[in-house]
């Protein structure tokens, strides 16, 4: 069968399952075993759309990682592929539980070693764009399904701002920027579960706004990390707003270094940050038992690393290829198919199996429960927690650190996001490369 016969076949298949969605509008959803029977039937159309075609994604970003303007940022953030563990069958995003989707804190403190669990005097920030409504219910959520301390506004644990510092008059809602604050959020619960946490919600994802967040959060009392799971292009604006936004001493400061694949975006550019790339992460019959590789779905699905075309290379940094800054410093976890189990509930159609099906058939915007999520969006938040378990940030120098104490760290040496030229930027070696730094958290004594 030749392309274009797939092409069509796939196509014919996919106005099948929107036929199936319609037809279910008009019936009303008369009854709960009838819409199961058509969410079966749309998922089998749905699988055999995917497997005629010829090129088939395995994972759906979320709705604010997308293509952006110069001087607007997106997330940078997956849902994972929507089939269930063991079976091809596709499944709606929102159908899981806290043990059926994604790595759990307590294996994710197992792959990376992390036998403490921080300080209630340590505040982890977060800065995102948008309000997410739902942010403290589902982290309450999160946090009680691992049994991890309750992290509330009420105890004094969990604190949400606009870009001002001010918990009233927050910004407008979105749905892609909620999904991105749940993954962040429950990424601090998991990695650093006594930690305060500081969610400074940006009233757009322009630069400014972003920025004016970031400043806000590291000028706030406690807070020793801040992580930005979020980034654009490199432009001849940035080594400026380097200056007005990034540069906070005694700050730790995380970027994800993207999710196109081998190519450098800001601010994990910035030679104020810890740029973090992203592996995929597997259980092994090794000493560590897990294994780590360079996260890469395709050549526009993976991780990014690279050579700044801007930022000035930070002296910290020895690599010869590069004659500017080199991203990215360290890595962690980020590949949706091996991703983490993530709770988030803002939606655009509610809570029912109704709203299930509209997500699972990308028909609607959000998640309605459980999801296993990956992204560099992953990677950030992880390895700022470890910054503040290490309870070290007051004497770090920006992103430093981490080279002087390469023996805690898990030297990632396999995998690639490209073909490129040196190839250490975008292969695995042992030792520095582009894709994963100088390795994965191993404790907390890289940080």
């Amino acid at each position: 069968m030749d392309h274009t016969r797939l092409r069509h076949r796939g196509k014919a298949l996919k106005l099948l399952a929107t036929c199936a969605t319609l037809s279910l509008a008009v019936l009303g959803m008369a009854g709960t075993a009838s819409a199961s029977s058509v969410i079966r039937a749309t998922q089998v159309a749905s699988q055999s759309a995917s497997q005629s075609s010829t090129t088939s994604a395995s994972a759906q970003a979320f709705g604010c990682n997308a293509a952006t303007k110069p001087g607007v940022m997106h997330c940078l953030g997956y849902v994972g592929k929507r089939t269930a563990r063991g079976s091809a069958v596709p499944r709606p995003q929102t159908t899981g539980s806290p043990t059926s989707v994604g790595y759990v804190p307590s294996q994710l403190r197992s792959a990376y070693n992390l036998t403490v669990s921080g300080s209630s005097t340590e505040t982890v920030a977060i800065v995102d764009a948008f309000d997410d409504p739902n942010a403290a219910a589902d982290l309450a959520v999160y946090r009680s399904a691992y049994s991890l301390p309750a992290c509330t506004v009420a105890n004094g644990c969990f604190k949400k701002v606009n870009e001002s510092g001010s918990t009233t008059s927050l910004p407008s809602t979105d749905y892609g920027w909620a999904e991105e604050e749940s993954l962040d959020l429950d990424m601090v619960s998991a990695i650093c579960p006594n930690c305060h946490i500081l969610l400074v919600e940006a009233s757009s994802a322009t630069t400014a706004d972003l920025g004016a967040a970031e400043n806000t959060a590291a000028a706030t009392s406690g807070v020793v990390a801040i992580s930005n799971s979020w980034g654009g292009s490199e432009d001849s604006t940035i080594t400026a707003a380097d200056t007005s936004y990034f540069n906070h001493s005694g700050v730790a400061i995380t970027a994800s270094s993207g999710d196109g694949g081998y190519g450098v975006i800001w601010p994990a550019s910035s030679q104020y940050v810890t740029a973090v790339g992203g592996t995929s992460l597997s259980t092994a019959s090794n000493s560590r038992g897990w294994t780590e590789s360079v996260w890469s779905t395709s050549s526009t699905e993976g991780t990014g690393s690279g050579c700044s075309a801007y930022e000035t290379k930070p002296s910290w940094q020895a690599d010869t290829g590069c004659a500017k800054r080199t991203v990215a410093d360290v890595s962690a976890v980020a590949d949706p198919a091996t991703g983490v189990a993530v709770y988030d509930t803002y939606n655009s159609c509610g809570s029912s199996s109704w709203c299930d099906f509209l997500l699972a058939l990308g028909l609607a915007s959000g998640a309605d429960g459980w999801v296993e999520v990956g992204g560099t969006s992953a990677s950030s938040p992880i390895v700022a927690s470890v910054y503040a378990l290490a309870g070290n940030t007051s004497s770090i120098t920006y992103g430093s650190y981490p080279y002087s104490h390469t023996s805690s760290l898990n030297d990632v040496t396999s995998g690639s996001t490209a073909t490129c030229s040196p190839a250490y930027l975008c292969t695995a070696e042992v030792g520095y490369d582009g894709p994963t730094g100088l390795g994965t958290p191993n404790g907390t004594g890289a940080f």
